[in-house]
């Protein structure tokens, strides 16, 4: 089994030097990064719960992951997202209130900023595993130094997009950062009732490219993993998938109940209380002398005014149109489609929906 990378323990204690690697100002910036994007995921949790927002995937409890593999990353580097990697795309130059439009079903809230290449998040699973490896091959035929980071969960390494995609980029040793957060859980389904292998890294030696096994919560871990797999890349030597144990605090979506099948509140409390994110690193900072509650308090009320902005900002957009679903798909429309579009109207008149 493939050895887990730890750097930064849960009770704050150093397990190798980083002297040189991660400095005081960098560690800083990691955890104000982590707490902005835990206060966004809250903030959207309560919208979608007063009706303000739809279904939204949570991710509270993985920011290391997302904002470590994130901040390892240089402005012209390709991210592609799924439907929960929001504090990723925030890190690598989304704005939230984009984010929000995303969740308020908006298509304006898939535009990546100007000079930044992040892709819409996506939600059938694994298929921008290949995308990230179209997008990496192509800067490498360029002989640009960009690298193009997959975000994926544990599921998703049951799907054959996961393997044609490790296939090609060992091939033709591209550039791709196949990153996986592994919650332990596909929605239902436990790690050990879908793969046979008892890690994701593992599988990286099947398709001779490199693969670590990190501690997801750890960020230094995390940011040391990224940056070490971007020189790879950019050196030549190929592709690098990366495993980060994490777990997900909430459900798999505000739409999903996973009291259901596991015993959530346990399980959650334990993450929390003994191996959570913020906590490990605060607590180093703290050690070190660049932390403290006065800073805490501000930081708090600094990144709670970020988000409000951010939430009136996309509340003021102009309400979505339900007919907007028909375009930017098809060039060309086919009857099935068309037929849905032109009898829209009538069904919103029967359903009460203001035109």
């Amino acid at each position: 089994m493939t050895e887990l990378y730890q750097v930064l323990a849960p009770n704050g204690e150093l397990l190798e030097s980083i002297e040189n690697k991660i400095n005081d100002s960098l560690m800083v910036s990691m955890y104000e990064n982590m707490t902005l994007v835990r206060t966004f995921d809250r903030k959207a949790v309560h919208l979608q719960r007063q009706g303000r927002m739809g279904t939204y995937a949570p991710f509270e409890g993985q920011e290391a992951a997302q904002v470590g593999s994130a901040m390892a990353l240089t402005p012209g580097d390709w991210l592609f997202p799924t439907y929960r990697d929001h504090a990723a795309s925030i890190v690598h130059g989304q704005s939230m209130a984009r984010v929000f439009l995303y969740w308020m079903g908006h298509m304006e809230g898939s535009i990546s900023p100007e000079g930044k290449n992040i892709m819409p998040a996506c939600v059938p699973i694994a298929t921008q595993m290949t995308h990230a490896v179209g997008a990496a091959w192509a800067s490498k035929l360029k002989g640009e130094q960009h690298v193009s980071i997959a975000y994926f969960g544990d599921g998703a390494g049951s799907e054959g997009d996961f393997h044609e995609a490790l296939n090609f980029a060992g091939v033709y040793k591209t550039p791709t950062i196949f990153f996986c957060q592994n919650n332990g859980y596909a929605i239902s389904v436990p790690f050990g009732q879908q793969s046979a292998s008892k890690t994701i890294a593992q599988r990286a030696a099947a398709y001779d490219i490199h693969g670590v096994r990190v501690d997801g919560n750890d960020i230094f871990a995390v940011w040391l993993a990224m940056k070490a797999a971007i020189e790879r890349g950019l050196a030549g030597e190929g592709p690098t998938l990366i495993e980060a144990v994490t777990f997900r605090y909430g459900a798999h979506t505000t739409a999903d109940d996973p009291k259901k099948y596991r015993d959530q509140d346990a399980l959650s409390e334990e993450w929390r209380t003994q191996r959570d994110p913020l906590s490990r690193l605060r607590i180093y900072l703290e050690q070190r002398g660049l932390w403290d509650e006065a800073k805490e308090a501000a930081l708090l009320e600094r990144v709670a005014q970020q988000v409000e902005n951010a939430v009136v900002k996309a509340e003021s957009y102009p309400k979505s149109k339900p007919a907007d679903m028909f375009q930017h798909v098809f060039a060309e429309k086919p009857w099935t489609i068309a037929e849905q579009e032109i009898s829209l109207p009538q069904a919103e008149r029967k359903e009460g929906v203001p035109a």
